[in-house]
This record gives C-alpha cells, sequence and structure tokens, in this order.
C-alpha cells in the first residue's frame, strides 16, 4: 500500500481510503436488457435464492450475495454480466442512441461493449476494437453470450485506427476505456501493485495519449468523447486530458451519474493541468464501496 501513498494529498480521509483498498469488492453484475428487464432478472434472481441489492444510481447494477454470480441461472442465460460497479460508469456518461455510431476504442473483454449495445437497444453500429488478439475471444464470446448483433469487432492499434474500411467518415461518440496501471482495481486485484512503477506509469501515459486524441479526431463535430481508467495517476488521467485539450479541437463538459466522487486536480507533484480537467470526476474506493475509477466527458468542436 506504500505506492499508494503519493495521493495522501490528494484523498480527503486517507486512511479510510486505505483500509477501503484492502477489503474485497461486492459482487456486483449488470443486467443485460438485450435479453431481459431488470424486473425478471431479479425474479429469476429471487426464484434461485440469490439475495440482490440495487442501485439508486443505477437501474440495471445489482449487487449479489454470491461470490459466484457467472454459476447462477440468470447469467447462464445472458441475463446478467459480472461487471464491476464503476465499470458500468463510461457506457453511462457516453449515453449512446439507437442508430449511432460508436468506437470502443479498447474494447476486450467486452463488457463496456455491451453494456454499449443494450443502452442502443441493440441497433446502430458498436466499433469494438482492440490491439490485443487473445483477448478478443473474450470479447467475441461475451457479446454472442449476451445475444449483442450490432458489434463489428476490430484488431488493430487504436492509436492508428482507420476509418477506411467503413462506410462513413467519423463516429457519432467513442468510449476510450485505456489501458492503464490499475491501481484502482486492487481490491479485486490484491497484486495489482507489486510490478508499480512510475516508468510504467510514463509509459503507459504516452500510450492513452495517442489512443484519446485518435479518437477525438474520429468523432464528427459536436460529438461526445468519454475518456476513462481505473488508476488514481494524474499523470494517467488529468495530464492526458492536458494533453488532449492542447492538442485538439474539444472540450470537457460537466456530467453526473449519482455516485460521490471528487473533481479533477489541477496540479500534482509540480505539474499544472488545464482547469477545466476539474469537470471530470475522481471515484475513490471508501465513497462508493467500490474500485477506484476516473472518468472524463469531452465534447468535439470544430
Amino acid at each position: 500500500m506504500e505506492k499508494l501513498e503519493r495521493y495522501e494529498p490528494l484523498v480527503e480521509d486517507f486512511d479510510a481510503f486505505l483500509d477501503a483498498c484492502e477489503r474485497p469488492l461486492p459482487s456486483v453484475v449488470r443486467v443485460n436488457t438485450i435479453e431481459t428487464t431488470p424486473e425478471r432478472a431479479k425474479a429469476a434472481l429471487d426464484e434461485e435464492g440469490v439475495g440482490w441489492t440495487g442501485r439508486e444510481w443505477s437501474d440495471t447494477v445489482l449487487e449479489l450475495d454470491t461470490d459466484n454470480p457467472g454459476s447462477t441461472w440468470a447469467s447462464y442465460h445472458g441475463w446478467i454480466h459480472g461487471q464491476e460497479e464503476v465499470s458500468a460508469i463510461p457506457a453511462e456518461v457516453l449515453a449512446p442512441e439507437p442508430g449511432e455510431r460508436v468506437w470502443d476504442a479498447c474494447a476486450a473483454p467486452g463488457s463496456k461493449t455491451t453494456q454499449l449495445a443494450a443502452l442502443m437497444d441493440d441497433a446502430g453500429l458498436v466499433v469494438a476494437n482492440d490491439n490485443n488478439l487473445g483477448r478478443l475471444s473474450a470479447l467475441r464470446f461475451n457479446t454472442e453470450r449476451l445475444g449483442v448483433t450490432n458489434t463489428a469487432v476490430t484488431n488493430t492499434d487504436s492509436r492508428n485506427f482507420s476509418l477506411k474500411p467503413f462506410d462513413f467518415d467519423a463516429f457519432d461518440k467513442a468510449l476510450v476505456d485505456v489501458p492503464c496501471s490499475c491501481e484502482g482495481t486492487i481490491r479485486k486485484n490484491p497484486t495489482a501493485l507489486d510490478d508499480w512503477t512510475m516508468d510504467h506509469v510514463r509509459s503507459v501515459a504516452g500510450v492513452q495519449k495517442g489512443i484519446l486524441t485518435r479518437a477525438i479526431q474520429a468523432t464528427k463535430e459536436g460529438g461526445t468523447v468519454v475518456y476513462s481508467t481505473c488508476t488514481f495517476a494524474p499523470e494517467e488521467n488529468e495530464a492526458v486530458l492536458d494533453y488532449a485539450l492542447e492538442e485538439e479541437d474539444c472540450r470537457l463538459v460537466e456530467f453526473d451519474v449519482g455516485l460521490d466522487s471528487r473533481p479533477g486536480v489541477t496540479e500534482f507533484e509540480g505539474e499544472t493541468y488545464d482547469e477545466s480537467v476539474r469537470k471530470a470526476q475522481r471515484f475513490y474506493p471508501h465513497h462508493n464501496d467500490t474500485g477506484g475509477f476516473f472518468c472524463a466527458k469531452l465534447e468535439v468542436e470544430g
């Protein structure tokens, strides 16, 4: 946990933050509305004797009283999908509409991809890309298991993504949930910090900047890009936004998902960032009993 001490200036009630990071995560699932409704999913869980607790901020997010939600009848039939609670935030913030063209730039293993498809009533197009060929099998499995039909899977480096294979020249919206140092996943992966180094943080931040700028370029004027990570490092969060604001025609916009959060930070360890990064949101484990997360919403300008 000592590797998290660099964030003490950013986090109120730091001891509670550390305590939360050492506790296991609740078992959370998302109801797959392509196949069922929240009411039917809850009824199926009730019939099986699996207790559940709803979330005020989302009708489709449920906490279950089992550590193995994948063994339930509802999961076998694609009615629910195991997904960490904060992982459901970006798609809700992006809010894609049926019929839109949406790019999921870092899609595998597909939790957010399938959530996007569900929000779109499985209409329109989701282009789910990942540069890791090995992870695409999980992405394809999840789309098939959950009944998704509006998704095309591609395999390329998102920094160099090309629209040439498609019959349109821009996406309506893009989700950029980038690879990161994964500090915020420590509650489900206690070894997440074992190989943590500042060199890795700096290296992955360079990749993140490239992916986010390409997503902004590939999204139409007036379109929306959501950027997210599961890490606390400002180098991977606010600094990446600061870079995009400097390099591309875009602006940050405020949003509210109904969870307790803190605004983005404008300075850290001698570095300063654009004041508008305050419109991003930091989600800390001790505020909502979740993993750690960062999310920002951008509008593409002409």
